[in-house]
């Protein structure tokens, strides 16, 4: 693979795989334009270089082909305005006659968005077909959507062998999620702390395994400590708990042991009579929890233990919310957390933080650029962490 940043785009068609799937409100505006603005660093480039500029996303999960509601014309004005006022030219399929025409008479300096590629079924099948009709829209091909980098699809992956490796590229969104996962997953700098939250522990016993060949700590907050907590004998009230799981967490903590990882529960929780943001809320340890009540945040103690562990380390991954941050009676864990991570960047430390909840957690409490790196990729970032080969990013490669 070529580096992208080293290439000169001049007079060359950049066929972009970028990942615009925003959501709409039933206005069909945007509410939330994270993922346009993460591409605009690569298409600029391009664009600057001298280059056109072809973009392909899917957008929702359309099951009929074509529907008003998942049209990407949605957001044409929109992409005009974050380019600066470029002219975004529109193709109303992403295949056919009229996108080769459209794409034959650009100009340097133009941009052509592609109506949805999930309109065909052939895109999530990975058909070679439909991936050979894609290429032939652009001279280069360059991936710059992570977020769907695990998914085998056309135009993720199987779009690539239609393109000469000098020819292929990540883009630097793509590039810069890929280094920063590395860096964590492969030169991580010691002592190096996982912070695992969110409901289910099911949901995070890949990533969590993965860990415990890496990490020196590993901290458990959220709905999936409870799980631990009753697994090890503790009263945990109506928490939420997977008891199909409770083995698979005593064989964690064993295998922890056996490595010499560290693995930090949460000592007290914030704990409420009912799941509701007006519940009556008290303090109890984690391993006592009354009848009737139920842990939603880390306690007050638990989160003095948590941010001396976070600031003594050099390199942190966080992906889970330690409560339910949404209420405003369960964010002060996740908070917590927040702080202190930004505080042990501030002092060097590298951190990554990803995973829909805490990346919305860093958006919400103001901490996005006080982290090294927000990942944009959700499922993708965690199938990495997992140990698992990206068809996204081995189509690169």
């Amino acid at each position: 693979m070529s580096k992208f940043s080293d290439y000169n785009f001049s007079g060359q068609k950049a066929l972009i795989r970028v990942d615009f799937n925003v959501p709409l409100n039933e206005k069909f505006e945007i509410t939330d334009d994270t993922r346009m603005k993460a591409a605009v660093p690569t298409i600029k480039k391009i664009l600057a270089d001298g280059g056109m500029v072809i973009l392909m996303s899917h957008l929702g999960r359309p099951k009929e082909g074509p529907t008003e509601k998942y049209s990407l014309k949605h957001l044409i004005a929109h992409l005009s305005e974050l380019l600066g006022g470029a002219t975004v030219l529109f193709a109303n399929d992403c295949i056919g006659e009229q996108a080769y025409l459209t794409a034959s008479m650009m100009r340097p300096g133009e941009v052509l968005l592609l109506e949805n590629l999930r309109f065909y079924k052939e895109e999530e099948k990975g058909n070679e077909e439909f991936a050979e009709k894609l290429s032939k829209l652009g001279d280069v091909w360059v991936n710059d959507a992570f977020g769907t980098a695990h998914r085998a699809h056309a135009s993720t992956a199987v779009i690539a062998k239609f393109f000469s490796t000098e020819k292929r590229f990540f883009g630097l969104l793509m590039e810069g999620e890929v280094s920063s996962a590395e860096k964590v997953l492969h030169t991580a700098e010691k002592p190096f702390t996982a912070i695992i939250g969110g409901a289910k522990v099911s949901d995070k016993i890949l990533i969590i395994e993965n860990l415990l060949e890496k990490a020196t700590d590993i901290i458990i907050g959220g709905g999936m400590a409870y799980t631990f907590m009753k697994a090890r004998g503790g009263k945990i009230g109506n928490s939420l708990c997977e008891e199909d799981r409770l083995t698979t967490a005593l064989e964690i903590l064993e295998k922890a042991k056996a490595k010499n990882v560290s693995i930090h529960l949460p000592e007290d929780s914030v704990i409420a009579d009912k799941f509701d943001a007006e519940a009556n809320t008290q303090v109890s340890p984690s391993d006592a929890i009354p009848d009737g009540w139920m842990g939603l945040d880390i306690g007050p103690k638990a989160e003095g233990i948590f941010a001396e562990v976070i600031k003594k380390s050099k390199t942190i991954l966080w992906n889970g919310p330690m409560g339910v941050f949404e209420m405003e009676k369960f964010q002060k864990g996740t908070k917590a957390v927040a702080t202190a991570i930004a505080e042990a960047t501030q002092a060097g430390s590298f951190s990554l933080v990803g995973g829909g909840d805490s990346v919305s957690a860093v958006n919400k409490f103001g901490f996005t650029d006080k982290v090294s790196y927000v990942s944009t990729g959700g499922g993708a970032m965690l199938e990495y962490f997992e140990g698992k080969v990206l068809p996204g990013i081995a189509a690169v490669k």
